[in-house]
């Protein structure tokens, strides 16, 4: 059973960060070693919240408690997503560095939080500059949406092709795997597109567009994509596996007609999905 170490927010109601990523995880079968970033009543979409973020120095004790419990050597993967500044991915990225000296199989899996296409870059100077200069050439897997892609990789993204040249560009930086979440460029209007890119080659799987704004999709889309990754999935099995789930979860809330993720409710739903959707070989 693989053990991965997350490190996210967490909120008491709702479903971002890890209180997104920590419940798929297990339900897949893996151990998490979850580790709060923040703890807020609710996320901040709701434009109204309680709670407090925790310093990169909480963070570091806390992950050095786990280290004197001597099972860091038995870390299969590191997880984060959103940062609220640098310093504290100065702590990830030390973290990383402690598990691979111990574990040097173990993954990094990086969410490259930035902005998106609508609102652009929304975290606060710094955190771009991070992922671009230091992240990326730690991480074994980042999972960028197609803005995050294009700022990264310094380049337009405007079709498949321009979205296959900046995603060698961002593995050329350091990852040996890049998922490409979100992906509109040479995709069908009806359509979204995650992109895989690997040692493997190029994968793209679509599904259709699900005309709804959900927190906390970025979080479960790279957990369950890590998760293929760790239990040795072929990358095209893993992306249409984790693409799968991800849509039927979607859906599953949106025909609920809730503003959180239905990951408990419908976790049967999601774990097997009733439609698979095929990957398509690029190149």
């Amino acid at each position: 059973m693989p053990n991965v170490l997350s490190i996210q927010s967490s909120v008491a109601y709702g479903h971002v960060g890890n209180s997104a990523a920590v419940f798929p995880l297990q339900r897949l079968g893996l151990e998490v070693w979850a580790v709060h970033t923040v703890q807020f009543s609710n996320h901040t979409g709701y434009g109204a919240w309680r709670g407090e973020i925790k310093t990169p120095e909480h963070i570091a004790d806390v992950v050095r408690g786990i280290e004197e419990r001597g099972v860091l050597a038995h870390c299969d993967g590191v997880v984060s997503g959103y940062l609220g500044g640098a310093a504290l991915g100065e702590v990830v990225l030390d973290t990383v560095a402690k598990v691979k000296a111990l574990n040097p199989n173990a993954i990094y899996a990086c969410d490259p939080v930035i902005g998106d296409v609508d609102r652009g870059v929304f975290v606060r100077p710094g955190i771009p500059e991070f992922f671009k200069d230091q992240a990326l050439a730690r991480a074994d897997l980042v999972t960028p949406n197609q803005f995050e892609l294009a700022y990264l990789a310094g380049l337009e993204v405007t079709d498949l092709d321009t979205a296959l040249a900046a995603a060698e560009a961002l593995r050329a930086l350091g990852p040996r795997t890049v998922f490409v979440t979100s992906l509109e460029a040479g995709v069908p209007d009806d359509r979204l597109g995650v992109l895989a890119v690997g040692d493997e080659g190029a994968w793209l799987v679509t599904h259709p567009r699900l005309e709804v704004r959900l927190n906390g999709t970025g979080d479960v889309i790279t957990a369950l994509l890590t998760a293929e990754r760790l239990q040795g999935s072929a990358l095209a099995g893993g992306l249409a596996r984790a693409v799968s789930r991800m849509f039927a979860l979607v859906e599953a809330t949106q025909a609920a007609g809730a503003r959180e993720l239905q990951l408990v409710q419908a976790q049967d739903t999601w774990l097997h999905p009733a439609r698979m959707f095929e990957p398509t070989k690029l190149g």
